[in-house]
Parts: C-alpha cells; structure tokens; sequence
C-alpha cells in the first residue's frame, strides 16, 4: 500500500501542472489526498461508484475512475469536470498511481527478499531465483552495516538512511527489529575497509545532524556473492555488540578491527566466573570505588605512564604511586609490570562481558 504521504505529493504535482483540482479515495469513501477540502462531501458518491460496475464514471460535475491492484480494487480517483480534456487527465492520474502500485510492490517483495536473505531463511536455489526475477545482481561485492538508534522506529532515522542510498539501485536498505537499520551496500572493486569506515563516519555524522539521533554503526567483511550476504550481516550484529560491551566510546566499530573484545564474547560465562576468581580471589572488580577504576583507566590510556597520568589526573605522582600501591595491596597485581596490567585489563573486560550476559538473561 502506498502512503499518503506518497499520494498527496502525486497530487500536489499534477494540480501543479494541470490546474485541476483532484482527490484519492479509498474503497469505504474515506479520503486519503486531496487538492481542495469540497472532495470531503463526496464520500456518498464515491461509494455508490465503488458498488457500481464501471470502471469510469460521472457523477454530479465530477469523473470518478477507479483503480486496481492485481484485479482487487484499491483506490477511486475524484476529478472535478466533464469535459474531455478532464477525462484524459483522469486516465493520466490512474495510470500513474497504478504505476507507483507496481513500484511499490516491487519494492516489498524486494524488502522481504532481502530480509529472509539476512536471516537465512533461504535454500541456495530459491536466492539465485528470486534475485533472478527481482533483478538483483548475484556476483557483486557487497558489505552489510547494522545501524543502532537511541530509539525504537526511528522513522526519522530511517529517512536519512535512504536518501543518502536512494540513486544506488543495487543497495537495500531494510530492518529486522524496532532499533536497527539495516543497509546491504554494493561494494567497489578497490574499496577497502577503510573505504567502509569513512561511509560509515559519514551515516553517523548524517543521522546526527539530520535526524538527531544518537547511532552506532557496525559492519561486517566484504563478501563477494549474494549468498553470503548473511555472513557479513553476523559480522556486523558480532561487532555491534563487542563495541556495545568494551568500545562504547566508539560510534564506528568494524568486525576485521575487534581486537582482543572478539575473543573474549566468545568465552563461556563458567571461564569467565574461574578466570576472576583465580585473579581475584574473593574481591571483585565491582568493589573498586570510582576514583580507582578511573585512576586505572586513565593508567591504561597513557600506556603506563605514571608521570603523564598523574598530569591528566591533576594529581601529583606520590598520590598516584600511593593509589597503585593499594591496587597491588588488594589484588597482588602491580599494574606498573606489564604482565600484571594485561591480566588487570583482560580481567575488567572479561566483568563487562558477564554483566552484559546477565543483563540479557533478565
């Protein structure tokens, strides 16, 4: 079904062109676009056409002409005159709303094509088929970007996606689920993932200040048949939620750059709770107060570097040295030694990843 939006736009264009006022209805009377408020007194008539067996017709000053979908009937177009001229006018509006039918549909089916693509809900026969018929190209690179918004429908969202890939016949733009955009994007020959990572740079810096929204954008590999579409659409789901967990200062993440985060999601909740249990014994890492897991981070970001910390902490270096000294206290790790660093920053990686586990168990 085609919006209203859509056919009110239809409207407004041919008024423009022709100076005839014009109106759609639909099968109950009920009008959907119009030109000019008079068409709201016509619900009467529009249903005694409806019930009638012509497909064109004039009734009080006005020809009504009806139009269909695949023989089901979907929609009366009012114009005002019964002159010749407003007669073929009439069959011009007909033809192209049923021609936006047929795009409409097209579009759908190539909507749901696409999404039964993503979640592998195809035989290998069925996808060369159908592609076949929908006229989508099998052998073409192609990336998959997942795109999260801070809200749910995000129409908005959504909007800005497609016009900025609208004029790219052999991208797909769909969604899955109330939060995420999806966009199936033909790859060039000599795109490379930095490539990907400046488009998506751009989607984000896009939706931030088109549709002020707040969004993450995660992709997959390149993969080089239609086939393998839902590979890079896992890719992307696996990177979305590695960056979620461990990089959630980060808008851009990309599956070939998760680093030691895509190792550690992989890991059992059972490891997880042995592995803090033997580096921590009975403390957890949650019972750090915020000064201390700020001390440590901060700590981490200058690589290790007690005089440049202490700087950016606007602390001077005994107070730091004092901090890491109880952090050694408390836990027998000296974060100043390299080995014992690593282990202290797998370890607080290794508790975001189970507190995320807990939190989507509930």
């Amino acid at each position: 079904m085609i919006s209203n939006q859509i056919l009110q736009n239809t409207l407004d264009g041919i008024k423009g062109i022709t100076k005839n006022d014009l109106c759609i209805m639909d099968t109950e009377g009920n009008t959907l676009a119009f030109t000019s408020d008079d068409f709201f007194a016509l619900a009467e008539e529009g249903q005694e056409f409806v019930r009638s067996s012509a497909d064109s017709q004039l009734l009080n000053g006005c020809q009504y002409f009806k139009i269909y979908e695949e023989d089901c009937l979907e929609y009366v177009v009012v114009i005002r005159g019964d002159s010749e001229e407003i007669y073929t006018i009439g069959k011009i509006v007909v033809f192209q709303i049923q021609s936006l039918l047929v795009a409409y549909k097209e579009r759908y089916d190539k909507d749901n094509f696409i999404k039964n693509l993503l979640l592998d809900n195809l035989l290998m026969v069925d996808i060369f088929n159908r592609a076949k018929k929908l006229h989508i190209e099998i052998n073409t690179r192609r990336v998959v970007y997942l795109i999260e918004t801070n809200r749910e429908k995000d129409t908005g969202a959504l909007d800005t996606v497609c016009s900025m890939f609208a004029t790219q016949t052999q991208d797909f733009i769909t969604a899955v689920d109330e939060k995420n955009i999806i966009l199936v994007k033909e790859v060039g020959a000599k795109e490379t993932v930095s490539d990907l990572e400046k488009t998506a740079k751009v989607i984000v810096d896009m939706l931030n200040t088109e549709a002020m929204s707040k969004v993450h954008v995660a992709f997959g590999t390149i993969v080089n048949e239609l086939k393998e579409v839902s590979r890079s659409y896992k890719e992307a789901k696996m990177a979305l939620d590695v960056g979620r967990i461990f990089y959630s200062d980060k808008h851009v993440v990309a599956y070939s750059n998760l680093g030691i985060g895509r190792l550690i999601y992989q890991l059992p909740m059972p490891l997880c709770k042995m592995f803090i249990k033997e580096i921590f014994t009975d403390k957890s890492p949650n019972e750090f107060d915020e000064e201390t897991l700020t001390t440590i981070n901060k700590f981490f970001e200058n690589s290790l570097n007690v005089s440049e910390t202490s700087r950016q902490l606007y602390i001077h270096r005994n107070t730091l040295v004092y901090r890491l000294d109880k952090i050694q206290k408390s836990t027998g790790l000296d974060l100043r030694v390299f080995d014992d660093a690593i282990t202290f920053k797998i370890a607080l990686m290794v508790v975001k990843y189970m507190q995320y586990l807990e939190s989507i168990d509930y």
